[in-house]
């Protein structure tokens, strides 16, 4: 009932959790989650980067603007928790499936979608998720080794879906 997607700094899971997402909306799912966009200004400035929370589209931007020499970490915290709330009201109504957009610093501290990650498995709803290969070990230790390895392709995804939800997807 758990899955994920190990991702890098160079290697994100972003178009392939949204990707995903949007095709098992589009067939009827009841998804409840966020999935991570980040805009690519082509130019060596800092990105931005905003949830899209699912269902409903609701765009949260989780980077802060630090200024130009700043190099420190620009997630605006209170912006996550906020995301963070809105799928933790979502969970108790039920889902299908949990799409969290990743296992990183954050959660691996215990902030961020790890409280929800674990009252959506504890509900009997399925997760998938990006994990960040440096905090592999702290999400192996916060699901003590439950959890399915995903290869980063949507159609993989998909079938575990399928595999997982108990329906064609």
């Amino acid at each position: 009932m758990l899955a994920y997607i190990v991702a890098s700094k160079s290697k994100t899971a972003n178009p392939t959790l949204a990707e995903v997402s949007r095709r098992l909306t589009a067939q009827g799912l009841a998804l409840v989650g966020a999935c991570q966009i980040n805009d690519d200004p082509q130019d060596g400035t800092p990105y931005e980067m905003d949830l899209h929370m699912i269902p409903g589209g609701q765009v949260i931007r989780i980077s802060q603007s630090l200024g130009p020499l700043s190099s420190g970490c620009r997630l605006d915290g209170a912006a996550l928790e906020q995301a963070v709330g809105i799928v933790q009201r979502q969970i108790e109504d039920g889902a299908d499936l949990l799409i969290a957009n990743k296992f990183g610093k954050q959660e691996a501290e215990g902030r961020g979608f790890r409280p929800v990650i674990g009252d959506a498995l504890a509900s009997g709803i399925p997760v998938l998720l990006a994990v960040r290969d440096v905090t592999l070990p702290d999400f192996h230790r916060f699901t003590d080794g439950i959890g399915q390895e995903l290869p980063n392709d949507i159609e993989a995804v998909l079938a575990w879906v399928a595999e997982t939800v108990g329906q064609t997807v």
